[in-house]
């Protein structure tokens, strides 16, 4: 007897449910990934990477240096190690320009698969306004093909961040190469992410007239009004969210307030979303009224206010430095300008990629771009790396090579912020050697064979 899961018999009338039962079974077939592409297994050895430029990630550059590492962590890094054990792995980078593993500090990866927004792929965006006991972690798929793709860029950490309503909920640090989310999870819900709403009137979009729509809705009668009006609201939330955390005792939990204490112990910090100086300035507010470790997300304008930002000691996360001006009196290149500005007033800033287009692989060279314009290579090297790792709270692991933290490191054929020449030959997380390959790689290879060519070297 033949073995059959189910037959069916045709008639002139079910071709089209035939169709609608193959979409179905289509549906129903697991989601298919680089499915040949494995996170790496731990290295237990000593491991020696040598010969190569080192780019320590705290403005110190190491010429034929060599770093050793040990069950995942740096032992030895300098000019005067010696390659030592039988049974020691040797990388060797002569030539090479060695960086510690890129960061990038606030980004959807992994909650959202298709930029232009198929719906089926989102997992980002929770319904309500106030939702601070979201977890972004919980929904991170490591299965999602613009993993690989980063960690060929040299990207080997990111902060996954939830978005939607006014607070979006916790953001997590997550290291690229990973079975699931608990082995992904770097540093759990270090973050609560609050959106400030905009004190500016937003136009019609494409003009035209009729009112309603999507892109034919007017914003706020008063939009200054409108936003003070949030801006009480959440100040009421967090005065009784300290109250809730001062007690000893509850008589029920509170989901919501449990998840932001915190932020009053500067356990987590608050990573507040704005680009205005109004924005800006309310928190500061927060920081100071709640005492809450406040880090601004955006910040375009925060060139403008580079020097009250410092007093206050308030770190940028720069989400786009390639981008247009902010408004039509600013110089064309502010953006390209606003890392050496903040840098110059001593301001803690990261360099951040949130472009939907290019999936956020080209964070490198939007620190690239900052380097031509004020910063040095180091400082815009700094940026992706140290800095990041400042702010995401994440300083003692990881953001710069030296000795005790863990070898999150990338090799380069040549300077890492400059796209003709950053191709990255190895990436180790943790130690392990992580697989380069993607899906972009995958299909070079295949129609490379399949038109009998002859493989280069993919730039």
């Amino acid at each position: 007897m033949k073995n059959k899961l189910f037959s069916i018999q045709l008639s002139p009338g079910s071709l089209p449910f035939l169709g609608i039962l193959a979409l179905f079974l289509l549906a129903l077939a697991p989601a298919r990934a680089q499915d040949d592409i494995y996170p790496a297994k731990p290295y237990p050895g000593h491991l020696f990477i040598t010969g190569g430029t080192i780019h320590v990630g705290n403005g110190q550059v190491i010429e034929n240096g060599t770093i050793e590492v040990n069950n995942g962590k740096i032992v030895a890094i300098g000019a005067n190690v010696t390659v030592s054990g039988s049974d020691a792995k040797v990388v060797d980078a002569k030539g090479k320009q060695i960086y510690p593993g890129l960061i990038l500090s606030v980004t959807d990866l992994g909650l959202k698969e298709i930029g232009s927004g198929a719906r089926g792929s989102d997992d980002f965006h929770e319904l309500g306004d106030l939702n601070p006991s979201i977890r972004s972690i919980v929904a991170y798929n490591t299965d999602s093909k613009v993993i690989n793709t980063l960690k060929a860029n040299g990207i080997l950490l990111a902060g996954v961040t939830p978005e939607g309503g006014t607070i979006s909920g916790s953001s997590t640090v997550v290291q690229l190469d990973a079975w699931n989310w608990e082995d992904a999870a770097y540093k759990m819900d270090n973050a609560i992410h609050l959106t400030l709403p905009t004190f500016l009137a937003r136009p019609r979009r494409f003009g035209g007239g009729g009112g309603g729509g999507r892109f034919g809705a007017q914003g706020p009668a008063d939009p200054v009004k409108e936003a003070l009006d949030k801006i009480e609201e959440l100040k009421a939330f967090f005065h009784e969210a300290k109250a809730y955390s001062a007690e000893t005792t509850h008589k029920e939990t509170n989901l919501k307030f449990e998840a932001v204490k915190g932020l009053f112990t500067k356990q987590q910090k608050l990573f507040v979303h704005g680009d205005q100086i109004k924005q800006m300035l309310v928190a500061i507010d927060f920081a100071k009224e709640f005492g809450f470790d406040v880090t601004i997300v955006g910040g375009s304008e925060s060139w403008l206010i580079a020097d009250l930002l410092k007093q206050n000691n308030i770190s940028v996360i720069l989400q786009q430095t390639n981008a247009l001006p902010t408004t039509e009196d600013d110089d064309y290149d502010q953006p390209f300008k606003t890392p050496a500005e903040l840098q110059k007033a001593g301001v803690l800033f990261a360099i951040n990629d949130s472009h939907e287009e290019t999936r956020y692989r080209n964070l490198m060279f939007n620190a690239g771009v900052a380097a031509a314009h004020g910063l040095t290579k180091e400082q815009a090297l700094q940026a992706i790396t140290l800095n990041a790792a400042k702010i995401l709270g994440i300083a003692d692991r990881t953001g710069s090579l030296e000795v005790g933290k863990d070898a999150n490191i990338v090799v380069s054929a040549g300077d890492i912020l400059d796209m003709r020449t950053s191709i990255i030959e190895h990436a180790f997380i943790q130690g392990r050697e992580a697989s380069l390959e993607n899906k972009q790689t995958q299909l070079y290879h295949r129609y490379m064979t399949k038109y009998g060519l002859t493989e280069a070297p993919i730039p």
